[in-house]
């Protein structure tokens, strides 16, 4: 059996306050029910602190910082997701572990940044010098947002998976979309065979979640669905905000194309991926298994 992954210090503490408040709860009835949403939503926001501090700094840097700044309103920014991510870490809201994984989102990310900005897939403002290219440091760090959300809530809400597909198999589907990112701008888009991909190899997966006493499960493929539209949400601000912009919206906003939903599906997948391979996925605890389930079968 996988160790669950332990809370920091700080959630820890957070948890246990939650836990007394929450002791006089009662078990059933419409008060019981509307506890346990309070509790998800609350656990939800906290998963997202690090996306939601950040894109709070896009959204005050179009707000309110100065044109005539001595520095560059891109480079405010990257200065401002670094001392946001050191904060997480220093503030035990983060753990070194999950660190890692964000890092490795954060190249992963930059990578595509680098070469969809050479296409002119999209396209950032030209000031600053941090920067790789046409790229401000910054935009790294909203992958690694992505990455955040998705470490912390695995733990937050003690994931489990039932019938989860060997992660080799899940590995190369992963690779595969990671590829087609790129390649699709020379040869035939596959974005729809690895929709497909995707729908065949997890469709059978139910993921098992916690967030106060109660243990529910839904199919992971509509996890994967409803973080994309809220991805595809928070891009809307972004894009709003001047974070970035796409070629049809440098005469205008607009919000982003509803088919930029897919992209995200699919990036989805590759960050669940990435976190499958720290902390790989757990099956149910044994009362929690249905009559004729199995348990996952990880490699």
């Amino acid at each position: 059996m996988i160790a669950r992954p332990a809370l920091t210090s700080v959630e820890a503490r957070i948890d246990a306050y939650a836990n007394r408040l929450l002791r006089s709860a009662p078990a059933t009835g419409a008060r019981a029910r509307l506890v346990e949403f309070a509790v998800f939503v609350l656990k939800q926001a906290w998963a997202c602190v690090f996306g939601a501090a950040f894109l709070a700094a896009v959204l005050a840097a179009k707000l309110w910082y100065p044109d005539d700044a001595a520095l560059a309103r891109n480079d405010a920014l990257t200065i401002a997701a670094v001392v946001i991510q050191v904060a997480m870490v220093v503030g035990r809201l983060e753990t070194l572990r999950e660190l890692r994984v964000i890092v490795l989102f954060h190249v992963v990310g930059t990578v595509m940044e680098l070469f969809k900005t050479d296409v002119g897939s999209w396209m950032y403002a030209a000031d600053g010098v941090l920067r790789i290219g046409g790229v401000p440091l910054y935009s790294g760090f909203m992958y690694a947002a992505v990455g955040s959300y998705m470490v912390r809530v695995y733990r937050l809400f003690d994931l489990r998976f039932m019938r989860y597909p060997r992660r080799w198999l899940t590995a190369i589907v992963a690779a595969a979309i990671y590829a087609n990112f790129f390649t699709h701008h020379w040869i035939v888009d596959l974005r729809w065979v690895l929709v497909l991909a995707v729908l065949v190899l997890w469709g059978r997966t139910m993921m098992h979640f916690r967030f106060f006493r109660g243990t529910f499960r839904m199919p992971l493929l509509l996890a994967f669905a409803g973080v994309a539209v809220f991805i595809w949400l928070a891009e809307n601000i972004a894009t709003y905000a001047g974070a970035w912009l796409y070629p049809s919206q440098v005469g205008g906003w607009h919000p982003v194309d509803a088919s930029k939903l897919s992209s995200w599906f699919l990036l989805m997948i590759v960050s669940v991926v990435l976190v499958a391979w720290v902390y790989p996925p757990r099956g149910p605890d044994p009362p929690a298994l249905s009559a004729g389930h199995k348990g996952i079968a990880a490699s």
